[in-house]
C-alpha cells in the first residue's frame, strides 16, 4: 500500500542553470502558467533529521504539456527548520531513466533574482520563471544542492520513478549527470513544475496508491493520470495533468509515521487548489478508508468528505469529477461489511447529482463474472491495485469532454 524510503536512503530534487536574463517571462511567449507535473508531499524521511547537507539531487519528473518557459515548486512541508537550497537547476532530460541533461538545456533558477533561497519550515517556494523549451510527453530533471543541514526531508514515496543523487558537493549544474552514480526511488522536495502554455488549463487527479501508480511497472509513466494525459495530446486538447495521489491516503483521517500524508481535506489546498490554472478535478479516493484499520463503514461520512471537496473546489471555479471506487474483492481484508460500504458509497457517486461528471473506474476494470472482483487481465496481484493494462483501461473510461 505504501513506499517508505528507508532510514539512511537518499532522494534528489533537480533544476537547471539560469542566467539573469532567462529568468525574466517574456511577455511575447503565448499562454498561461499551466501546472505540467506534480507529486503530493508526503512525509519527512525517517531519521533525516540532520537533512542531507552537500547533497545535490536530481530528480526525473514526467511533464505533460510542453511550453517556452518554466518555474519550479521546492517544498519543505514537513521539515521542522529552515531548508537552504544553494542552487537548484532545471533541463530536458537525454533519454529515459537518466541524470544526463540535453546540452545546452541547464537553467538555473532563481528565487526573487537569488541563486540561493531559505524555504521556512512547513513552506514552499516558487522558482522565478526560466526560459527553457519544455517537452509536451518528456522528462525534465530537477536537481536541488542543499549546503547545510536541514530535515527532516520532504519527500513522496512512491515515485514509481527512479531518481538519483550525489554526495559530492553542488553539482546541480553538471550536464552529464556523470556523478550523480547513486538511485532512489523517491522525489524529494520538488512538489510541482508549471510551464508557460497555450494549454488551456490543468486537471488535477485527487487520490492514494491507485492514482500514485502503485502496481503499476516502474519507470514507464504508465500510472492511470498518464495514460490520461496521453489520451489528451493524441486528440490535440492540450491539458495539464497533474497527479495529487498519495499511497495510502485517506479522506478522512492521517496515519501519523506511515508516509501516507495528510488526508485529502487537510491537503486540499496545497496540492490541489493552488496548482497552476486548474479548471477540473477527478476525485478517485475512500477505499483506503473502507479497507485500512480504522475502518469506516458509515458511507455518510465518506460522502460528506466528498461533498466538502466539492463545495471548496466550486469556491475557486473548479469542476470536480466523481470516480467510482474500484473493486478490491480478495484483498488481505475484504469482507462483506467493507465492499457494502464501497457499493453505497458508488451509489452515490453514479447517481447523487453532487458531481459535475463521474467516470466508472469500477465498471471499467471489474470482472463481468464477478463484479465484485478486478479482471484478472487488470489486477496487479494484489487484488486491489491495478497493473500498467488495468491503469489504461481506467484513462479510457474517462470521457473527455468533461475536461474542460
Amino acid at each position: 500500500m505504501r513506499r517508505i524510503l528507508a532510514a539512511g536512503a537518499i532522494v534528489v530534487a533537480a533544476l537547471g542553470v539560469v542566467t539573469a536574463s532567462s529568468n525574466a517571462q517574456s511577455p511575447d511567449l503565448p499562454g498561461n502558467w499551466v501546472g505540467t507535473w506534480a507529486a503530493s508531499p508526503a512525509a519527512g524521511v525517517p531519521g533525516t533529521e540532520g537533512g542531507y547537507p552537500n547533497y545535490s539531487i536530481r530528480n526525473l519528473v514526467h511533464t505533460s504539456v510542453g511550453g517556452a518557459s518554466v518555474r519550479v515548486r521546492l517544498s519543505n512541508a514537513f521539515g521542522t527548520t529552515p531548508l537552504t537550497l544553494g542552487k537548484v537547476t532545471v533541463a530536458v532530460s537525454a533519454e529515459p531513466n537518466t541524470p544526463r541533461a540535453v546540452p545546452g538545456s541547464m537553467r538555473t533558477l532563481t528565487f526573487g533574482g537569488a541563486e540561493t533561497t531559505m524555504v521556512p519550515a512547513g513552506a514552499e517556494v516558487l522558482s522565478d520563471p526560466a526560459l527553457l523549451r519544455v517537452p509536451q510527453d518528456g522528462d525534465l530533471l530537477v536537481t536541488t544542492y542543499t549546503p547545510t543541514p536541514s530535515g527532516p526531508v520532504t519527500f513522496h514515496p512512491a515515485a514509481q520513478q527512479t531518481s538519483f543523487f550525489t554526495k559530492a558537493g553542488d553539482l546541480a549544474g553538471e550536464e552529464s549527470g556523470a556523478s550523480f552514480t547513486e538511485r532512489t526511488s523517491v522525489w524529494h522536495y520538488v512538489s510541482g513544475v508549471d510551464v508557460q502554455s497555450p494549454a488551456r488549463g490543468s486537471v488535477v487527479t485527487l487520490g492514494d496508491s491507485i492514482t500514485d501508480g502503485v502496481g503499476g511497472t516502474a519507470g514507464t509513466n504508465q500510472r492511470w493520470p498518464d495514460f490520461l494525459s496521453d489520451r489528451l495530446i493524441a486528440a490535440g486538447r492540450p491539458l495539464g495533468v497533474l497527479n495529487a495521489g498519495i499511497s495510502a491516503n485517506r479522506l478522512l483521517l492521517d496515519v501519523p509515521g506511515s508516509g501516507a500524508g495528510r488526508n485529502a481535506l487537510a491537503r486540499l489546498d496545497e496540492d490541489v487548489l493552488s496548482l497552476g490554472g486548474v479548471k477540473t478535478l477527478v476525485v478517485l479516493e475512500g477505499i483506503n478508508d473502507i479497507q485500512q484499520t480504522p475502518h469506516q463503514t458509515d458511507p455518510a461520512q465518506i460522502i460528506a468528505a466528498y461533498r466538502q471537496i466539492i463545495a471548496q473546489a466550486h469556491a475557486r471555479g473548479i469542476r470536480v469529477i466523481g470516480g467510482t471506487l474500484t473493486p478490491f474483492k480478495g484483498w488481505r481484508v475484504y469482507d462483506e461489511t467493507l465492499e457494502a460500504t464501497r457499493l453505497a458509497v458508488n451509489e452515490f457517486i453514479r447517481h447523487g447529482g453532487a458531481f459535475d461528471g463521474v467516470v466508472d473506474f469500477d465498471a471499467a476494470i471489474r470482472d463481468p463474472q464477478d463484479p465484485l472482483r478486478m479482471l484478472p487481465a487488470y489486477d496487479c496481484g494484489d487484488h486491489l491495485h491495478p497493473n500498467d493494462a488495468g491503469f489504461k483501461a481506467m484513462a479510457d473510461a474517462v470521457d473527455l469532454a468533461l475536461l474542460r
